[in-house]
């Protein structure tokens, strides 16, 4: 099945918002006070902002490769 141009473009798009956004909400999060305890170890909110942001650029890489392919 082959996607419409447009379809194909909002794909790519997604995905490079994704890969733009995503790096720099992980750099305000990882400074965040509340990320680190007082003995510097990881604490929750670190732990559930890394899994969202980790799962958030696979899913921008996919939804990005998908757009490129759908461009070929």
């Amino acid at each position: 099945m082959e996607l419409p141009l447009p379809w194909s473009l909002v794909l790519v798009a997604a995905g490079a918002w994704n890969l733009v956004v995503w790096p720099r909400f992980w750099q305000r999060v990882s400074t965040d006070p509340r990320a680190r305890d007082a003995e510097g170890r990881a604490t929750r909110f670190f732990t559930v902002h890394l899994v969202l942001v980790v799962v958030s650029l696979v899913l921008g890489v996919a939804v990005g490769a998908l757009g490129v392919l759908t461009l070929l």
